[in-house]
């Protein structure tokens, strides 16, 4: 009996030994150097690296839509057609301790093509718009910003008629490449708030705003287009403005709503808004796929639009494409 208790003592001081064996090897050592922290495993060294801050968010989405009608000895009548239109969005963000800069640009160009008339090929969409804004926290939803906002198009822009017992159309020069371009720079308070399903809503109100219209062409700008004196480039403004733009706020599940709206008054003519809207809603079919309903109202009373009658006034532009084609966001 004595023999046998011996034995099992020696079984449980083995095993014993053993799983305190195993539970040493299981503790890591602590090992501090120049103040970063190491785990030592077995011979092996565990490094906890710091997790790096992400300060720059950068990315953005391109569109193209295609449309095609070809028609050949149709009864019911028509032409042939084909219309594209493009257009990239970029951004890059930057957040650290109480500074963002936030910077977007967007390009679009459309064409339409149609067999039975002189001109075949004409412009439907061209907008060239950059805007940076750089701010301070002041708390933590208001901030003081500084904006450049930048806008012009890309290629010239033609007024189409036919006149009066004529059997052929003609164009006239109405705007090109930086003509106009406007350049509006404006420092205020800026109250930014972001959503729980990721919108963002941020309103800009700027006592100190300039503003300058830039007319390039020599022939428009000999004929004061746009609002420039006969000759000059420049047009120079001081005023107040307003910018409210809201970004990807989400109307329902895969709609989501992209907006800007830009309000400008001159100090010399104050209550005489120049107003530029702009209005993105985006129905996402699939990651690659998706509909595009785009609006653009633009109103300047130093603008003149020229009518078919030949006579020229004030107008509110309005611009609307709807689109249903590829969309790549990155």
């Amino acid at each position: 009996m004595s023999r046998f208790l011996f034995f099992v003592c020696l079984i449980f001081m083995g095993l014993g030994g053993k799983l305190l064996a195993q539970d040493r090897q299981i503790i890591p050592d602590t090992v501090l150097i120049n103040g970063d922290t190491l785990l030592m495993l077995g011979d092996s060294l565990l490094i906890e690296e710091p997790v790096k801050e992400i300060f720059w968010k950068t990315g953005g989405n391109y569109n193209l839509n295609i449309q095609q009608v070809t028609l050949s000895n149709w009864a019911a009548g028509g032409a042939s057609s084909f219309a594209l239109n493009s257009g990239v969005s970029l951004f890059a963000n930057y957040k650290k301790d109480k500074k963002v800069w936030d910077t977007q640009l967007t390009i679009n160009l459309g064409f339409n093509r149609q067999s039975d008339r002189q001109y075949q090929t004409r412009k439907t969409n061209d907008n060239f718009v950059f805007v940076s804004n750089y701010g301070r926290e002041l708390s933590e939803v208001y901030y003081l910003s500084t904006q450049i906002d930048a806008r012009t198009q890309l290629l010239e822009g033609f007024k189409y008629s036919r006149p009066s017992g004529s059997e052929t159309d003609v164009r006239t020069k109405i705007s090109d490449l930086l003509s106009p371009g406007y350049v509006q720079s404006s420092t205020g308070l800026n109250y930014r708030k972001t959503y729980e399903k990721g919108g963002k809503l941020s309103v800009i109100l700027s006592p100190f705003t300039g503003r300058f219209t830039i007319v390039m062409n020599d022939s428009l700008s000999n004929a004061g287009a746009f609002g420039v004196t006969p000759g000059e480039n420049v047009r120079a403004e001081a005023g107040m403005s307003l910018n409210t733009s809201i970004n990807g706020f989400q109307l329902m599940e895969n709609v989501t709503w992209k907006a800007e709206l830009n309000l400008f008054s001159n100090y010399e003519r104050f209550g005489n808004m120049v107003v530029n809207l702009n209005s993105i809603i985006r129905l996402k079919v699939n990651k690659y796929i998706s509909t595009r309903i785009e609006t653009a109202i633009i109103y300047d009373e130093e603008v003149f639009i020229k009518q078919d009658n030949g006579t020229s006034k004030q107008a509110v532009q309005l611009q609307n494409l709807i689109n249903f084609g590829i969309s790549l966001d990155f």
